[in-house]
C-alpha cells in the first residue's frame, strides 16, 4: 500500500441528492437496458443525483425509482421509457422548472 501524498486535498463533499433505483430483470437479461438507462441519467444529472443504482430482480421487472417513488414501471407504463420520457420523468421530480434542452422541444 502506497503512503498517500500529504499534498493532496480529499475531494470535496456534495451535498446528497436524492438515489435513482432500476430494478431489472435477470432472466430477461435486461441489465445493459438498465445500465444504459443509469449513464443516460448520470450524464443529464450528473450535480443532482446522490446515486444511481442497479437492483437485479426476477420476474419481469423493470422499474425507476427517483428517492423511492416509481417514476416508470414496466407493466404498468406499457413497457420501457425511450430516454426522452425517462428524462422527463426524473427531472419532473428533481427540478420541475428545469430546461432539458432539446428533449423538451
Amino acid at each position: 500500500m502506497e503512503p498517500q501524498d500529504p499534498t493532496t486535498a480529499p475531494p470535496e463533499p456534495r451535498p446528497p441528492g436524492p438515489r435513482v433505483a432500476i430494478t431489472y430483470c435477470t432472466r430477461c437479461n435486461w441489465l445493459l437496458r438498465a445500465a444504459w438507462m443509469a449513464q443516460e441519467l448520470l450524464s443529464t444529472f450528473r450535480d443532482d443525483l446522490g446515486e444511481v443504482a442497479l437492483v437485479p430482480a426476477t420476474g419481469g421487472a423493470f422499474s425507476i425509482a427517483v428517492g423511492g417513488e416509481i417514476v416508470w414501471e414496466r407493466v404498468r407504463d406499457g413497457g420501457f421509457p425511450d430516454v426522452k420520457a425517462l428524462k422527463q420523468r426524473v427531472r419532473d421530480r428533481l427540478d420541475p422548472g428545469r430546461d432539458l434542452g432539446h428533449i423538451d422541444r
